[in-house]
C-alpha cells in the first residue's frame, strides 16, 4: 500500500493531484504542529484538547488551499458550492479526528512518545484516510 502510494506520487492519472494534496497536507501539518505546541506549552491546554482545536483549524485551512490548488480543475465555485464543499470536508476530516486523536493518545500514553512526535505520526496515518474520502466525496 505504501509502495503504491509513493509510486502514484510520480506517475499515474492522479499524480499531480496527489502531489499537491501532500504539499498542502505538509504545510497544514506544520501549522497544526505549531498551533498544538502553542496551545499545550504556552496556553497549558491538555494535549488532546489542543490537538482537537489545532485539527479543526487546519481543516478549514486545508479546504481553502485544496479547493484553490489541489482540486482546481473540479473546484467548488460559487458561494453555495463552496460552503457545501466546506461542510463535506468537515464531515470527512471530522470523521478522521477520532483516528488521529486515538493514535496520538496511544503513542503518548502507552508508548511514552512525546506529544508532538506522536501527533506527526497520527497526521500521516489519518492523512491517507482523509485523501481517499476527500478525493472521492468532497471533490469527486
Amino acid at each position: 500500500m505504501i509502495r503504491a502510494f509513493l509510486r502514484n506520487l510520480h506517475e499515474g492519472p492522479f499524480a499531480l493531484q496527489l502531489r499537491r494534496f501532500v504539499i498542502v497536507g505538509t504545510i497544514a501539518a506544520g501549522v497544526q504542529m505549531a498551533l498544538l505546541w502553542f496551545l499545550v506549552d504556552s496556553v497549558s491546554l491538555n494535549y488532546l484538547i489542543g490537538a482537537t482545536i489545532a485539527i479543526e483549524t487546519t481543516i478549514v485551512f486545508q479546504y481553502v488551499l485544496n479547493n484553490a490548488w489541489t482540486f482546481q480543475a473540479i473546484q467548488n465555485t460559487g458561494t453555495m458550492a463552496y460552503l457545501y464543499g466546506l461542510l463535506k470536508t468537515n464531515l470527512v476530516r471530522g470523521s478522521a479526528i477520532p483516528i488521529q486523536l486515538g493514535v496520538l493518545f496511544a503513542l503518548v500514553e502507552w508508548r511514552s512518545v512525546p506529544y508532538l512526535a506522536a501527533n506527526a505520526v497520527a497526521i500521516v496515518i489519518s492523512g491517507i484516510y482523509r485523501y481517499v474520502l476527500d478525493a472521492r466525496w468532497t471533490w469527486g
